[in-house]
């Protein structure tokens, strides 16, 4: 008897969705007769011609800019990109690059790879590619000009600076480049295991788990940091492929919830775990968001893990795609995904706007209390809450303004065509001679500060006119603290030279090293890894953070 209820039930939404359906469909078509019309209006009418595919493209975009920014239309030629994202390889020549004062350069060839074993350089500025110039173009039309199939050919001329044949040429056979998602694991602080994973592709799951296995055969490994720090995320069933290294087969990762009360799909691991026994931290910022946040998250709520860093971005949901007409491609999203506890941790509703349009993040207030499989209390709607949060000091403006206008870049492209060698990433630091030198680089002529302070004071003194208060003796104490606020570039260098030096070394190391010596040289100074470390080498401390209050 007890089944006629829950049939009738299922019959009545089954109707409500048919009814929706129908009005749905009368809208639609009504709203493609009226966008049709317009659009045949100006296109007969109109004083001057109209663009068919500019103008279409441009109401489209328009059309899914109101829905949330994960909803975007592919056209055919812009697919490439997407395809290099999803599959983590292209034709190419493996190197990155980077766009500054109109010019596009070698920031990085990466080890290993055509450009790196060709001989460019960091720092080397585009000149010509296949006989054509590129002086002027942007870093896409750069990079669209280097990538081809594999096997094929590339001419490619480049401007060396700090070289005496400055202008070079090189013939470079294009090969498949794979994006590796793993591109650093070695063993820190003495003995734990660190795999830095930076996006889900189709190779995450390989190379993560082969990353772990080679830890793992290490002896002196006794514990593992994941660190899932700036991944903004990608395939969702890589994500669960890698909770499943760390938990049993079968253990339930993730739930994905789409349109409609009845579309609900469970996701459970597969396939034989590494270790669910080893002391685990993951490390996770603002920029860990999408599948390094189901990671996270799941290990979380599975007691398996200590989350270490900063609140994550808060995307909690799915995205799949879908051919359209003329090869184009529609990447939209079609559900929102529950983690073991059943809290979704998307931190923006998209489909409740402000007047204006805009969105707002869910208040701390607004969050729900979930519990882990431990007992734990955790929160929805705002990304993974850290178990150990770790606070960050003020970003520093001078080392910002450094960075931003290449000289550091500049000064270790130098450095690297001056010195030959280096000590190895492990042990190189900048030295005073070293720091002395790149004082020296510097042209204070040419160096730009943000002029914060002097702004703030300009404000002042114009608000302090038009009040009536900026007499002789209230002038007379801006201009004093307007002289104590002026800049001195060498005494400022001096006071930051900690936070530059750490810098300079990533940089320095990169020319010799590639990004294997830069990521040597940043965990060396990493307050993120410096936590996690504290949490797994004191006894005990990694078990209290698992274990609920009170038990």
């Amino acid at each position: 008897m007890r089944k006629l209820p829950i049939i009738m039930a299922v019959c009545l939404l089954v109707a409500m969705a048919t009814a929706a359906t129908r009005s749905d469909k009368a809208a639609i078509a009504r709203g493609l007769d009226i966008f049709s019309s317009v659009y045949k209006t100006l296109q007969t009418g109109y004083v001057d011609t109209i663009d068919a595919e500019k103008s279409i493209n441009t109401a489209i975009m328009a059309m899914l800019d109101e829905i949330d920014p994960y909803t975007e239309y592919i056209p055919e030629k812009d697919q490439t990109d997407f395809k290099t994202i999803s599959t983590g390889e292209y034709g190419g020549i493996g190197s990155y690059i980077q766009e500054r004062d109109g010019r596009v350069m070698v920031s990085e060839p990466r080890e290993g790879a055509p450009a790196q074993l060709a001989g460019l350089r960091p720092g080397d500025v585009f000149v010509m590619i296949d006989g054509d110039t590129v002086t002027g173009l942007h870093s896409d039309e750069v990079s669209k000009r280097l990538k081809g199939p594999a096997g094929t050919n590339v001419k490619v001329t480049v401007k060396r600076p700090y070289a005496e044949d400055s202008i070079l040429t090189f013939d470079i056979t294009r090969e498949k480049i794979e994006i590796d998602p793993v591109p650093y694991y070695g063993v820190v602080k003495g003995d734990i295991g660190y795999i830095s994973l930076t996006t889900f592709n189709e190779k995450s799951y390989d190379r993560t788990r082969e990353a772990l296995e080679a830890l793992k055969a290490d002896p002196a490994v006794k514990s593992i940091v994941l660190d899932l720090r700036n991944n903004g995320g990608g395939l969702l069933e890589s994500a669960v492929k890698i909770t499943g290294l760390f938990v049993p087969k079968g253990t339930e990762v993730v739930r994905t919830r789409g349109r409609g009360l009845l579309n609900e799909r469970i996701y459970k691991t597969t396939q034989k775990p590494v270790d669910t026994e080893i002391p685990l931290v993951v490390l996770v910022n603002g920029a860990s968001a999408s599948a390094a946040e189901i990671v996270s998250g799941a290990l979380q709520d599975l007691d398996r893990a200590v989350v270490v860093g900063e609140r994550s971005f808060g995307k909690g949901l799915v995205q799949s795609t879908r051919q359209l007409p003329y090869n184009g491609l529609i990447k939209f999203t079609v559900a929102k995904y529950y983690i073991p506890s059943g809290r979704c941790i998307q931190a923006i509703d998209y489909s409740h706007r402000n007047p204006d349009g805009t969105v707002a993040r869910i208040p701390d207030s607004l969050t729900t209390v979930w519990h882990t499989a431990g007992g734990r209390e955790v929160r929805d709607g705002g990304g993974i809450t850290p178990d150990l949060t770790v606070t960050y000091p003020e970003g520093n403006r001078l080392l910002y303004n450094i960075v931003r206008d290449g000289w550091s870049f500049d000064f270790a492209t130098r450095y690297a065509a001056r010195n030959k060698t280096v000590p190895a990433p492990e042990e190189f630091t900048v030295t005073d001679t070293i720091f002395e030198e790149f004082k020296g680089f510097i042209d204070p002529d040419k160096f730009k500060y943000d002029r914060a302070c002097e702004l703030v004071l300009d404000q002042l003194e114009k608000a302090a006119k038009v009040e009536g208060y900026l007499d002789t003796a209230v002038q007379a104490q801006i201009d004093t603290l307007r002289a104590s606020l002026r800049h001195d570039l060498g005494h400022d260098l001096d006071l930051n030279r900690k936070e530059i030096s750490e810098f300079l070394e990533g940089d320095i190391l990169q020319r010799y090293y590639y990004s294997r010596g830069a990521t040597i040289a940043a965990l060396r100074h990493d307050q993120d890894l410096d936590s996690a470390a504290a949490v797994l080498h004191t006894p005990g401390r990694l078990e209290k953070f698992l274990k609920a209050p009170g038990k």
